[in-house]
């Protein structure tokens, strides 16, 4: 049984990878993928739509019902197919970049922002 519970992980990480993957960075069959995104526009939900990581929570959250088998095991499995995914993605966040600058009277003011990739 055991194998089978492995299965049906990696068969629904694979799916909420290549779901996320379809949403977030194709243009889809006919582009109805990229005219789906356009359409929501700058909104949250367009914002989502842009990010593989933030995409994957939401694709993974049906996924789970089918990996879980107890209810106490979907929170769990919910985050684990969206790590999955992200880790399948292969695609690392940004380093944050921290940088003090000294302000007038002697305090340290720092700064983060996230550095650009060079990839």
């Amino acid at each position: 049984m055991k194998n089978a519970r492995a299965t049906d992980f990696a068969v629904a990480a694979l799916a909420t990878w290549r779901v996320t993957h379809l949403l977030a960075r194709e243009d889809g069959p006919a582009d109805a993928v990229v005219r789906f995104r356009a359409r929501l526009g700058d909104g949250v939900a367009g914002r989502a739509m842009d990010c593989f990581q933030c995409l994957s929570i939401w694709v993974a959250a049906p996924a789970a019902f089918i990996v879980a088998r107890e209810r106490r095991e979907l929170v769990p499995a919910w985050l684990a197919l969206s790590g999955a995914a992200c880790l399948l993605e292969g695609r690392q966040p940004e380093p944050i970049v921290v940088e003090e600058h000294e302000l007038e009277g002697g305090e340290a003011d720092r700064m983060l922002w996230r550095e650009a990739s060079s990839a």
